[in-house]
């Protein structure tokens, strides 16, 4: 039975949970999934104490792999990779017919997981960002979800750990008695780490991007309108331009050109595997 069922009647119209698989957009397997089912697996695997990696990309993170074989080699290890993006879901469905009426973005699925684990006694571990964002994203959460048993909190270093780092950091996760761990670290560096730390813990590792500093209430989302419309990166560029606006003005172009030539056939026909890293970041 889905986490999120719709119980309200059995005479009503079941939902209807959208699970197509993984589809090759640009040479990484996304996923043409919609919230419901990804809430499924990842609780599945929660409540199974079962290792998983998940992520939700944009068009930013689509082309962090594109540009790099290693990096494409981690993301198609992934286990879920949700169409986060707008722009991602419209290359699923044009690419793919997979006529998907919704993204997944990050943030809203970060919410929609914290309540179905409040639901179902799933502890939930809090990893990545600073102190004070950890802090007002823990009291926003419990607000929201009262039930919500937050295991454990841990902000990054910012640095390269070392192997005992790495281990005690892992250890102090297991040992939370949290079945979650959201990972806020931006693309790539959440990747990276839930592609290295996958095989260390017994739980789901979700990569969820600026869903910590938005639900702290340190970062202002997109209206609405814009979101709906993939507009929200050039919201996130007019305010912050500096930090932003090469990536945006450099990334977007080249995933609509790559789009259009894998749509024609001169690019990206099959899924590509990239090449297996020489080495682990273990950033953290």
């Amino acid at each position: 039975m889905p986490f999120l069922s719709n119980t309200l009647s059995d005479a009503l119209p079941k939902n209807i949970v959208i699970d197509l698989g993984k589809h090759n957009v640009l040479g990484i397997g996304v996923d043409a999934i919609d919230y419901e089912a990804a809430i499924d697996k990842v609780i599945g695997a929660a409540v199974g104490r079962q290792p998983m990696s998940v992520t939700a990309l944009a068009v930013h993170g689509v082309m962090t792999g594109v540009g790099d074989p290693e990096h494409r080699y981690r993301l198609n290890q992934f286990d879920l990779v949700c169409p986060d993006g707008q722009p991602v879901r419209w290359a699923l469905n044009l690419l793919h017919g997979c006529g998907l009426t919704d993204r997944v973005y990050g943030p809203d699925l970060t919410l929609m997981l914290c309540r179905a684990a409040a639901q179902q006694a799933v502890g939930v571990f809090l990893f990545g960002s600073t102190d004070e964002v950890l802090t007002r994203f823990a009291d926003s959460l419990q607000d929201q979800f009262p039930a919500l048993q937050i295991a454990g909190v841990r902000p990054s270093r910012f640095r390269t750990l070392s192997p005992a780092e790495r281990d005690a950091l892992a250890d102090e996760i297991n040992s939370s008695g949290a079945g979650i761990c959201f990972v806020g670290l931006g693309c790539p560096r959440q990747e990276v780490f839930a592609y290295e730390m996958r095989s260390r813990l017994n739980m789901p590792l979700i990569a969820v991007g600026a869903a910590f500093a938005f639900h702290a209430g340190m970062l202002a989302q997109a209206p609405p309108w814009m979101q709906r419309h993939g507009l929200e990166w050039l919201f996130r560029m007019a305010h912050e331009p500096r930090r932003l606006a090469k990536r945006y003005l450099t990334t977007n172009p080249a995933f609509v050109t790559r789009l259009a030539f894998q749509k024609l056939g001169l690019m990206h026909r099959q899924q590509e595997q990239g090449r297996p890293p020489q080495r682990e970041l273990l950033f953290g």
